[in-house]
């Protein structure tokens, strides 16, 4: 059991590890989509994992367009400030792929704006924040759709 964590065009290497060891710990796969701002040889990004890099499940996209094309039958949802609807109202099921957006800008508007049936953002309760640390997103995102799963 376990969810497809997407991260489009991640930028932080630390947080790309962070969120490499929380997919092995939560049983999900990681899916990585360039381009990067970092190495996948980065020792930042493997510092962040620790020495749990060589068991997380990894795949990697050349564009958004490749990750569709292969996954396009999936459930998917997308993360974003800009959604709507609270991510603890998800229908999370097994095997679901949550897209998060690069640190920077997040997801494309205009992604968001085209499946906004799909979006989801996380209650932020100060006007002074834009968005959080996207590997705390994460794992806000991950541990609700396990709860919402009865695995943990």
């Amino acid at each position: 059991m376990g969810f497809n964590i997407v991260l489009v065009e991640p930028e932080i290497p630390m947080n790309t590890g962070n969120i490499g060891r929380l997919s092995l710990a939560s049983g999900s796969v990681l899916h990585l989509i360039k381009p990067f701002g970092f190495e996948l040889s980065d020792s930042r990004l493997k510092r962040a994992g620790l020495d749990y890099w060589q068991h997380i499940s990894v795949r990697t996209y050349e564009s958004f367009d490749e990750f569709l094309s292969k996954n396009n039958k999936e459930n998917i949802v997308y993360l974003s400030s800009h959604a709507n609807k609270e991510h603890y109202t998800i229908e999370f099921r097994d095997n679901m792929f949550i897209v998060f957006g690069k640190e920077s800008k997040g997801l494309p508007k205009n992604l968001i704006s085209k499946n906004l049936d799909k979006s989801y953002k996380i209650p932020i309760h100060s006007h002074h924040i834009r968005s959080l640390n996207l590997a705390n997103a994460v794992s806000i995102v991950i541990y609700e759709g396990l709860r919402h799963l009865k695995t943990i």
